[in-house]
């Protein structure tokens, strides 16, 4: 049963290219298992959070986190009464567009791309669900529902102000209603993609050795963990140790999650997904003072995990690999695999470097390194 402000499939806006529908399969679900079965979904098999895909297998990839993010927006889609097919499409979505080499992979092609309209993940997602999988007869994407390609471009909250080219383009010919909050399954998937990295990044680093339990033990949350565990379980395993606190932490994460939005929901009392958007604030939030307490871990997470040496020195190294294949592929567009080069006939530098950039951002670590060696790029 779902809740009288949850999206409800009968209600769907439908799709941009009419099909019929599954006779056993809801909208969203179809858009969920399209995703999954993309080639952009499986590539992220190869794509890093932080560390470089061959420096460990242990470490989190984009695939694992996503994996991740729909479990806990499943879980909290459903204590809320909220589409969970819906919130588990747009959660295994939202990290589509990212490039190689994580977040320093981006920041550095949205600078490369700033004389053509600039690099944004999220837009490069809806681009990917859109038009950049060629895998249907009848259209380019995978034709997913409006629903699902709201929570995609704006899941984090409204968009405002100068758009991100890919965002705009699309936005032209389908009105994704960019200014507004989207339905609270988006909203779900945002906050879950927050507590599946502040928990995966601090287990990451701990296996990275950048950092101690007895360093992390001080700070808000993780601490009360910790001792929690230790007067429990005394003389427990440093690896059990680890997982039994850091899995208390994803679990306040969600508690909180659950109870603010709970709260939050009732106080606005949306009697359905179009109220909903029509607030002036998102319904699914963490409280003010476990955002605070977040805060204080993701400061920590960024001087000693994200600005470590060895990831600093890492992210020079990778930034030069894509700054050496961008400028590659801009010069010798010939060097782009046969099916790229058939949208090039007539085209400008900006149409050039915006193919160029889609090629380069659905590259793997390991697909982008391979080419740069291949090349004979300096490195």
């Amino acid at each position: 049963m779902l809740a009288t402000y949850a999206t409800h499939p009968e209600h769907t806006r439908g799709r941009l290219f009419d099909e019929s529908e599954s006779a056993f399969r809801e909208p969203f679900q179809r858009d969920r298992d399209r995703i999954i079965h993309s080639s952009a979904f499986r590539r992220l098999k190869h794509k890093t959070q932080v560390f470089v895909e061959h420096e460990g297998d242990y470490f989190r990839t984009r695939l694992t986190h996503s994996i991740e993010v729909a479990q806990v927006a499943r879980t909290i889609a459903g204590a809320l009464g909220l589409n969970q097919h819906l919130t588990e499409a747009v959660a295994l979505a939202h990290d589509l567009g990212h490039t190689p080499f994580g977040h320093t992979g981006e920041d550095r092609l949205d600078e490369l791309m700033k004389p053509h309209g600039g690099f944004d993940h999220n837009a490069q997602a809806l681009k990917i669900v859109t038009s950049l999988e060629h895998h249907y007869a009848k259209w380019d994407g995978l034709n997913l529902t409006w629903e699902a390609l709201e929570g995609i471009a704006k899941h984090n909250g409204p968009v405002v102000g100068e758009l991100p080219f890919a965002l705009a383009e699309y936005n032209a010919r389908h009105d994704l209603e960019l200014s507004t909050h989207a339905g609270a399954e988006a909203q779900v998937a945002a906050l879950a993609d927050d507590i599946a990295y502040n928990n995966h990044d601090l287990h990451d680093g701990l296996r990275a050795g950048l950092f101690t339990m007895e360093e992390i033990a001080e700070l808000p949350i993780v601490g009360e963990m910790i001792r929690k565990v230790d007067g429990k379980y005394p003389g427990l395993d440093a690896g059990r140790r680890r997982h039994e606190a850091l899995r208390r932490v994803f679990g306040v994460m969600v508690e909180d999650v659950l109870v603010t939005s709970k709260r939050l929901i009732q106080e606005a009392n949306p009697a359905s997904v179009e109220e909903v958007r029509a607030l002036d604030h998102a319904v699914i939030r963490f409280s003010d003072h476990l955002w605070t307490d977040l805060k204080v871990i993701r400061k920590f997470l960024f001087s000693r995990m994200y600005r470590a040496p060895s990831v600093v020195e890492m992210r020079k190294r990778v930034t030069k690999v894509l700054e050496e294949l961008f400028a590659h592929m801009l010069a010798n567009p010939s060097d782009l695999p046969d099916g790229w080069q058939q949208a090039l006939k007539g085209a400008d530098e900006t149409a050039i470097a915006r193919h160029v950039a889609d090629y380069i951002a659905g590259m793997t670590d390991r697909f982008a390194l391979q080419e740069h060696k291949r090349l004979g790029l300096k490195g």
